[in-house]
């Protein structure tokens, strides 16, 4: 974009500062817009595969996984083992 600073013209208007197209960039820029468009719509659009009524033909994807997930290491469980071998004494006041 082109930008036109504040002027006055030879019959004494003055002209804000502003803005304006450079010249053919609007109708390139619709012909963007038109093309950005035509790709996006075309990119939506879904087909029917095999051509059933309805059905794509595609599988559902089935779980292949059993849950819980154990592993062998954790068949059973492991029991903590003690830190210290003296009673520890709580006072009980």
């Amino acid at each position: 974009m082109v930008h036109v600073a504040k002027y006055q013209r030879a019959d004494g208007t003055k002209v804000r500062a502003h803005s304006r197209w450079a010249a053919g960039a609007r109708q390139e820029m619709t012909i963007l817009a038109v093309v950005a468009l035509v790709i996006v719509g075309a990119g939506s659009t879904t087909s029917s595969g095999s051509g059933n009524s309805g059905d794509s033909g595609d599988p559902a994807p089935r779980q292949t996984a059993g849950y819980p997930v154990r592993f062998p290491d954790q068949e059973k469980p492991k029991r903590p083992s003690l830190t210290v071998s003296y009673p520890i004494r709580f006072d009980t006041h």
